[in-house]
């Protein structure tokens, strides 16, 4: 190589070296002065279903004598439905709200702090099974839950006398209940208000209830007056005991 060469080639090198600190540094600010990548969008939430109001299953006259139709229309269109409307207002304010609780998962949960969701979420838990446990005519009960109440009670006649007693006394407002424990027994308990056997931190006794009568007066003084207990054997006569029978075997089983 001659010397003229060796040197613009040694210098091309030079040069070289001297300018590659100076590109990094340009693309390396360049890279700083970008602009940060957008994050990536948070999915939408998913829709909150409200609770509904769910039809009777039957026409409003359709118990009668035993329950009259004004008592059927203004305890289900007025007053069931007034517990659903204030439970999804309830809701809104809540932990559960936009959840996948069930109200059967946040009765397991409730304290008595949760009076809103207490007090509406057991009123349309109640009243939605009371609709399905009644029926017109009633239904007969099936030989898996005569002999269970058999045993446990002594008897049918046995069973009644316990279950309107409890319904009879229960002060107040409130509710009645035939319910399956934990060890998958029968057991007679009475609650007040809108509250459950279902309500773990709030009953005395917790299981899953198969029958339930409300005792509020709503339920039976247009047609009763201050009688309950006539109220409560009008009520015997339109159980439906095919529901309760599926109850049963679903909470034992």
């Amino acid at each position: 190589m001659k010397k003229r060469d060796f040197l613009k080639t040694a210098g091309i090198l030079s040069a070289g070296v001297v300018l590659s600190p100076f590109a990094a540094c340009k693309s390396t600010q360049a890279l700083a002065e970008a602009p940060a990548a957008a994050p990536p969008k948070a999915a939408p939430p998913a829709p909150v279903v409200d609770f509904q109001l769910p039809p009777l299953g039957f026409a409003t006259n359709a118990l009668e004598p035993a329950i009259d139709t004004f008592t059927m229309e203004l305890h289900h269109g007025k007053h069931h439905a007034a517990y659903v409307t204030n439970l999804n207002k309830a809701l809104g304010g809540q932990p559960f709200k936009g959840s996948a609780y069930t109200l059967n998962e946040m009765f397991a949960i409730l304290t008595e702090a949760d009076t809103a969701v207490r007090n509406n979420g057991g009123g349309h838990w109640n009243h939605t099974m009371y609709w399905k446990w009644i029926t017109p005519g009633g239904r007969a009960m099936d030989g898996t839950l005569m002999k269970a109440i058999i045993a446990t009670f002594g008897s049918f006649e046995g069973f009644v006398t316990q279950f309107s007693e409890a319904a009879k006394t229960r002060f107040g407002s409130g509710w009645a209940w035939l319910s399956v424990d934990m060890d998958k027994k029968l057991f007679i308990s009475s609650t007040p208000n809108q509250d459950n056997p279902l309500m773990t931190n709030l009953v005395e006794r917790h299981g899953t209830p198969i029958l339930g009568i409300d005792v509020w007066e709503h339920a039976y003084y247009l047609k009763h007056q201050n009688k309950r207990p006539d109220y409560i054997t009008a009520f015997m006569s339109i159980v439906n005991w095919d529901t309760v029978g599926k109850m049963y075997l679903e909470a034992i089983n």
